[in-house]
C-alpha cells in the first residue's frame, strides 16, 4: 500500500470512527481530530478477523481476484469478526450516513475505511457486555426514527404519480390570472429636493441612464438605474404603487421609501401567464409529497390510543443526564 493511500486511509478511518451509527458525543480531543489514526484513538484490536479476500483497494493493488459486481448482494459477507459477519449491506448503510465531505473520497479509500470502522465497532461491542440503560434507550429511539422514516419515504415516493402532479398543477395554476410585471429604472437620492432637481433635468432633455450613473446612491446606479423585471410584492409598497401608476416611458414625481427618495421611469410592462408544468414540476412534486406525508401523519396519529401519565414533570428534566448515573 502506498504512503499516500495509507495517509488517506488513516484519515478516513479516524473520521469514520468519529461518526458512530447512533448520535453520541465525542468528548476527547483525539476523537475529534480528523488526522488521528486508529492507534491514536485507542481503537486498535487483536481480535481475529477473517476477510473474504482482500479489501477492494488491496485486491486491486495485489492483483487478487474480485467478486464480480453482478454477484454482490447486500448479504455478501466481506469479513467475519469472532463469528460475526460484516456484509456489504452493513457497509452501504454506514457509508450513506457519513458526512458529505467524506462522500467524495475514492471508492477504495472509503471501502477500506468503512470496513475498518465496522471491524472496530464489532470488536469493541463484543467487549461491552450488556448495554447500559442509556444505550438501550438510544437504540430504541434510533429504531423508532428509522422505521418511521422508512414509512414516510415510501409514502412520499408512491404519492408522486403523473395524475397527482397534474391535479396539483391545475389546482395551483389553472385558474390563475395573467400577472402584470414591470421593467423599471430608478435614481435614488437622499432628499426630495435632489429628486425634484433631477426630474427638472430630465424634463430638460437629460438622459435618465446617465443621471443614474452620476447621481444615484443605489446599487443599480452603475447600470443606469435599471432594475429589470419584477412582479407584485417584489418591491416596497410606495415604490410598487408609483410604478403601477406610470405609463410606459413616463417619469414619476419624487417617491419616498425607507431607502431614500426615488425618481422612477417605467420602461415596459408585460403579462406573465402561468408557467408550464415542466418548469415547476420539481416544486409541484414536493408539494404532492408534503401533502401525502402530512395526511399520513394525521391519519396515523388520529388512530392511535395515547395515554399520558398523571405525574406532573418539570420540562427542565429533558436536560438532566444525571438520571443515567
Amino acid at each position: 500500500m502506498s504512503a499516500t493511500r495509507s495517509l488517506w486511509l488513516a484519515t478516513a478511518t479516524a473520521a469514520l470512527f468519529a461518526f458512530p451509527l447512533t448520535a453520541q458525543e465525542n468528548t476527547s480531543d483525539t476523537a475529534s481530530d480528523p488526522a488521528a489514526t486508529p492507534a491514536e484513538t485507542g481503537t486498535t484490536t487483536d481480535t481475529p478477523v477473517e476477510t473474504e479476500g482482500e479489501t477492494a483497494g488491496n485486491a486491486a493493488e495485489d492483483g487478487a481476484a474480485q467478486t464480480p459486481a453482478s454477484d454482490v448482494t447486500a448479504d455478501t459477507v466481506v469479513a467475519t469478526v469472532n463469528g460475526t459477519d460484516i456484509t456489504v449491506g452493513h457497509m452501504v448503510v454506514l457509508g450513506e450516513r457519513l458526512p458529505e465531505q467524506y462522500q467524495s473520497l475514492p471508492d477504495e479509500v472509503l471501502y477500506d475505511g468503512i470496513l475498518e470502522q465496522l471491524i472496530q465497532q464489532t470488536a469493541l461491542g463484543a467487549q461491552a457486555g450488556d448495554p447500559t440503560e442509556r444505550t438501550e434507550l438510544v437504540l430504541e429511539n434510533e429504531r423508532r426514527a428509522l422505521v418511521a422514516q422508512q414509512v414516510i419515504e415510501e409514502a412520499a415516493r408512491t404519492a408522486v404519480t403523473e395524475e397527482a402532479v397534474q391535479a396539483a398543477y391545475e389546482e395551483a395554476f389553472a385558474d390563475a390570472e395573467p400577472q402584470t410585471e414591470w421593467n423599471a429604472s430608478h435614481i435614488l437620492v437622499e432628499s426630495e429636493e435632489e429628486a425634484q432637481a433631477i426630474i427638472e433635468e430630465l424634463d430638460g432633455g437629460a438622459d435618465f441612464a446617465t443621471l443614474a450613473e452620476e447621481r444615484s446612491t443605489g446599487p443599480s446606479g452603475p447600470s443606469g438605474g435599471e432594475l429589470g423585471w419584477f412582479g407584485p410584492g417584489m418591491m416596497v409598497a410606495p415604490f410598487e404603487e408609483a410604478v403601477q401608476a406610470l405609463e410606459t416611458g413616463e417619469i414619476s414625481d419624487p417617491v419616498e421609501t425607507q431607502f431614500g427618495w426615488h425618481v422612477l421611469k417605467l420602461n415596459e410592462t408585460r403579462q406573465k401567464d402561468a408557467p408550464p408544468l415542466e418548469e415547476v414540476r420539481g416544486e409541484i412534486e414536493q408539494q404532492v409529497q408534503q401533502a401525502a406525508v402530512e395526511a399520513l401523519i394525521a391519519e396515523a396519529t388520529a388512530n392511535v390510543d395515547v395515554t399520558e401519565g398523571d405525574t406532573q414533570i418539570d420540562p427542565a428534566v429533558i436536560r438532566d443526564s444525571s438520571l443515567f448515573e
